[in-house]
């Protein structure tokens, strides 16, 4: 008469089998759900990465960019940081988008900032003394606007005065992080849906290998070979 362990045995087995069929069945649903979520900001990524590498010419848009100029009174900006004033004056001139600090404020009665989002460039040359601002406007067309968003962080390492200040700046931080968590999570789920097909092992190592030594080669190898 089998025992009560030996009994279990069987159902024990069949229960691991089922959490690592249910495991694999979400891995795959993971995979493809990443997928379909990332899908155009991948895209988006590899045009503009390729119009950032290229210089095609119908993707051209600065030699023919649409600029305009308009001259507006203003009010005295509230008292705060140069951050404070600025918001104040987009508030009086009607601009919105990421402030960028592009020169030094040398003078007291000159503030000069830009206001930048995709399709538009804005430079703001603010006379404190007449209380006065120039407002110049650069526009940018598609190839443009995907060329911008390849690089639209609202921070530069170099420079702690660019700070984040606009809130859709921050929502696509966000979502950029969201998409390069999102990359990291399919490769790890392809990474075990390939190692779940044995007759594909041997090729895929091979591809998985080339790949690292390839980026191996670029991170590090350049610096010690080259």
């Amino acid at each position: 008469m089998p025992s009560s362990t030996e009994e279990s045995a069987p159902a024990q087995r069949a229960e691991a089998s089922g959490w690592v069929e249910r495991a694999k069945l979400w891995n795959r649903r993971l995979h493809y759900d990443i997928g379909l979520m990332t899908l155009f900001y991948v895209w988006l990524f590899s045009l503009s990465g390729l119009l950032l590498n290229h210089q095609w010419s119908f993707a051209e848009f600065w030699p023919d960019r649409p600029q305009s100029q308009v001259e507006r009174e203003i009010g005295p900006p509230a008292h705060g940081s140069d951050l404070d004033q600025a918001r104040d004056l987009m508030r009086q001139l009607g601009l919105r988008g990421e402030i960028e600090w592009t020169t030094t404020r040398a003078e007291a009665t000159r503030f000069d900032f830009r206001v930048s989002r995709p399709g538009e460039i804005l430079d703001v040359r603010a006379d404190l003394a007449r209380n006065r601002a120039t407002v110049q406007r650069i526009g940018l067309n598609l190839w443009g606007v995907t060329r911008m968003l390849h690089s639209f962080t609202g921070v530069r390492m170099d420079d702690p005065r660019n700070g984040r200040d606009w809130v859709l700046t921050s929502i696509w931080a966000l979502a950029m992080d969201g998409v390069a968590a999102g990359l990291i999570l399919m490769v790890l789920s392809s990474l075990a849906m390939w190692f779940e097909l044995r007759s594909k092992r041997f090729w895929g190592a091979i591809a998985l290998a080339a790949g690292w030594l390839s980026c191996a080669l670029f991170c590090v190898g350049l610096r010690w070979l080259f």
